[in-house]
């Protein structure tokens, strides 16, 4: 059984805002709403700078789980027609049959499974089998299923992809070459293959996306953190998902318990493609010592970040969170006149107290939204000049190379030329990343408040430059909050495109 780390950032145990991630896709479907969450690790790194989780490399395999339970109890509990045939399987075939993940078996004999082997691991005539095993204060962990913001987390390219920016990407990897990383509808055809065959991901995971579909720990709510709880999480697709499902936020309910229509009873689901992939846990307090430090390091967390994570926070914006908790305060001043009459002339003070405050936020989240949207216009402004130079520098440029092909005394004009693109190239993607950065800090605004600003910059005498970066500030700010994404490649390529042969007037 082989185990691969993903660090996750900040060494405290509550963590810090380096650990907000967000998970979910606004364009998939309706059970991946995009979420912003807090990632943990279930144990601490070597080096102390960081916590880790610590995952399987490869899919549950249909041998692993023979090596543990027997291979007379994976054919009872199979219902899969392949592993009813391998006492008639020999060398190749059988190493090949036993190297599939593990199918066809319900959640509860994984469950069995993981309580089976952890018995094994820490059977005390045998010490020598948990020596490898990670720990927290020196206790060891076990084996169990990965929660599912662990399993996305590691999925989507865990702090090497958040400091490459791609983490909120759809795909690890690049679209046109999904089929070398993943066995889905479009290359395997419904048939699940053994074990890492195809390209492993940044981290060395094999099959995380397609192959077989992986249950997680907990229950499957439709949104990852509340409603309804039903059967089994299961994530990551399968060879029957189709290249246009295939995303890291892809999730679907394992009905453990389904309804047989045709023999009417209910009956444990047993999926063709679903299967299993293991994680390393731990306890949260593994000893008295541990949770003595665990509860002082709280005392500093609540008073300064516990209010920054989405623990506790009402809205993304802290302001509107603000704003919410005063409103709160009004039902129950309401009450307190009704029970306390004789208070009621202070209690009133207080209302308009809170009143006048809430109005002060107000403004205040108005001004905010608009200094921002003003900031976000004045670099796109910006951008937008140096693209329009860069287009006049092209022509010349193509001028200056027509005339050095005829006489070598103009390549210095076209070294000068291309220096000059150069710069201007560096300073357009410094203005940019200026935008890209406001655009996201506005699109966590309300919508009243986003109109507001946009209005106050319509309503100033504005260049015809500004309109036109104005109208695409607009439209990126609503796909930001939308999607709560930015796509920074159709971004740029927009205002190359509205600027393309722009004059001013």
């Amino acid at each position: 059984m082989v185990f691969r780390r993903v660090r996750v950032p900040g060494k405290g145990f509550w963590g810090d805002q380096s650990r907000i991630i967000q998970i979910g896709d606004a364009s998939g479907g309706i059970f991946e709403g995009l979420q912003r969450t807090q990632v943990s690790g279930s144990f601490p790194s070597d080096q102390g700078d960081a916590w880790e989780i610590i995952l399987g490399k490869y899919e549950l395999t249909r041998g692993q789980f023979a090596a543990v339970m027997g291979m007379e109890t994976l054919v009872a509990v199979s219902h899969d027609p392949e592993v009813q045939t391998l006492s008639t399987l020999k060398g190749r075939s059988l190493r090949e049959a036993l190297m599939k993940p593990l199918t066809y078996v319900s959640y509860g004999d994984v469950v069995e499974f993981l309580r089976r082997y952890n018995q094994w691991l820490f059977d005390p005539a045998h010490p020598e089998r948990v020596e490898a095993m990670p720990r927290v204060d020196g206790v060891p962990g076990y084996v169990r299923l990965p929660t599912e913001d662990e399993w996305e987390y590691c999925a989507r390219g865990g702090m090497e992809a958040i400091q490459a920016g791609t983490f909120d990407e759809r795909l690890p990897f690049p679209v046109a070459e999904a089929v070398e990383f993943a066995w889905i509808l479009d290359n395997a055809k419904h048939k699940l293959r053994p074990i890492g065959l195809r390209k492993p991901d940044i981290h060395g995971f094999y099959d995380l996306l397609g192959n077989a579909q992986e249950m997680t720990a907990g229950l499957f709510r439709p949104e990852v953190w509340q409603g309804k709880p039903g059967g089994v999480p299961v994530r990551g697709g399968s060879v029957s998902t189709p290249l246009a499902e295939l995303r890291s936020s892809l999730r679907a309910e394992l009905d453990v318990y389904g309804w047989d229509p045709d023999a009417k009873k209910i009956e444990e689901r047993k999926s063709f493609n679903t299967g299993a992939r293991l994680a390393l846990g731990s306890n949260v307090v593994v000893s008295s010592a541990q949770r003595r430090a665990i509860e002082r390091e709280y005392a500093a967390y609540k008073a300064e970040l516990r209010r920054t994570m989405p623990v506790g926070r009402t809205l993304d914006n802290l302001v509107s969170q603000a704003s919410v908790q005063i409103g709160a305060v009004d039902p129950i001043i309401e009450r307190l006149i009704k029970e306390h009459p004789e208070l009621q002339s202070s209690l009133a003070a207080v209302q308009d107290s809170l009143s006048k405050a809430r109005e002060r936020l107000e403004l205040a989240q108005r001004e905010s939204a608009r200094s921002l949207a003003q900031d976000a216009s004045r670099n796109g402004v910006n951008l937008s000049v140096y693209l329009s130079r860069l287009e006049r520098l092209a022509g010349a440029l193509a001028t200056a190379k027509e005339l050095a092909a005829t006489s070598a005394r103009y390549q210095e004009q076209v070294a000068a030329v291309e220096k000059s693109m150069a710069d201007l190239e560096r300073a357009a993607r410094e203005q940019f990343q200026g935008y890209r950065d406001k655009v996201g800090k506005l699109g966590e605004y309300s919508r009243e408040h986003r109109e507001f600003a946009f209005q106050q910059l319509e309503s100033s005498k504005v260049t015809s430059r500004e309109r036109e970066v104005l109208t695409l500030l607009k439209k990126h700010v609503a796909i930001f909050a939308d999607q709560r994404r930015a796509d920074p490649d159709a971004w740029f390529e927009d205002f190359r495109k509205q600027f393309r042969g722009f004059l001013d007037s």
